[in-house]
């Protein structure tokens, strides 16, 4: 108490920081102080400030972490309110010896960092942030889903991964669960998934368009799924509770393939001939789109 009176006293926020210990002897709140970082009005009366200090009401670091997001753009949001250097964050989600620290399936904490917006006290630790995002995703977890993964013979991992690779490709969510029953269906059948978002996780930037040379150029990456079958190790990135139900609960469809419009929404079809049309609709709906861009300009 004799330091936090001192430190008041000194920014002007009470005067007599003798007679503001005594105070706080009086109130029965000498050790009742919460430690944190505060803001106060200079000249607060004693009772507002004993209060706040009391009541733990600390200053706030308010942090959006949006659906989709790799491990690599949430260390940097989060380094950034630490204000620490983003590779001590990135050492953090990159320890493989985390998920069993904090009962998630890993193989890193990829992917277990649930998007949302959180509140810190302003001071909290990276360790304290990630530990805050992690437990919100193991609550988001319910026996249903839990149940349904059984029933699907998926691990939480295997639904996590794949969920991950649905939130980045629906641009428009409502797609989600067809995207999944595309991705499901592969799996079955045991074709390849040849998700882009894998190849671009694999390459460590993304590319605006990704070509043949960049899924060569990774091609015994774990992550390729152009070049290996099934699921990659781990997610790419952290899927929203959406994805992940349209993941455990995906469309009842029979298609195999679908390829993006210039508007964000993609045309599902069944067969490779179908697919081939349709990427070539899309590649001339795109060129028009272009060159009517081009004119208003």
């Amino acid at each position: 108490m004799a330091a936090v009176s001192d430190s008041l006293a000194v920014r002007g926020v009470i005067r007599w920081p003798g007679g503001f210990r005594l105070y706080a002897q009086v109130r029965g709140d000498e050790r009742s102080v919460k430690p944190g970082v505060y803001e106060f009005r200079q000249g607060s009366s004693w009772k507002d400030a004993l209060d706040k200090l009391v009541s733990g009401d600390v200053l706030l670091l308010r942090i959006t972490i949006p659906e989709g997001w790799t491990g690599r753009q949430i260390a940097s949001r989060l380094a950034e309110a630490a204000e620490t250097h983003v590779d001590s964050v990135l050492a953090i989600l990159a320890d493989t010896t985390a998920p069993d620290e904090w009962k998630v399936p890993g193989p890193t904490l990829e992917g277990y960092l649930y998007p949302a917006t959180y509140s810190f006290p302003v001071g909290t630790s990276p360790q304290q942030m990630v530990r805050v995002l992690v437990d919100r995703y193991r609550k988001a977890w319910t026996p249903a889903m839990r149940a349904r993964a059984d029933s699907l013979g998926m691990t939480e991992r295997e639904v996590v991964t794949l969920a991950s690779i649905v939130e980045k490709e629906a641009k428009v969510w409502t797609e989600r669960d067809t995207i999944a029953a595309v991705y499901h269906n592969r799996l079955r059948i045991g074709m390849p998934l040849q998700a882009d978002p894998t190849v671009q996780y694999a390459l460590g930037a993304h590319q605006a368009r990704l070509l043949y040379s960049h899924i060569d150029s990774v091609a015994e990456n774990p992550y390729n799924t152009y070049r290996r079958r099934g699921l990659p190790p781990g997610p790419i990135a952290s899927p929203s509770r959406g994805s992940i139900e349209a993941t455990l609960n995906p469309a009842d469809v029979d298609y195999l393939y679908f390829v993006a419009r210039p508007n964000g929404t993609h045309v599902f079809t069944r067969s490779l001939a179908e697919h081939n049309a349709a990427k070539r609709a899309s590649q001339r709906e795109r060129a028009a789109t272009q060159a009517a861009a081009g004119g208003e300009r």
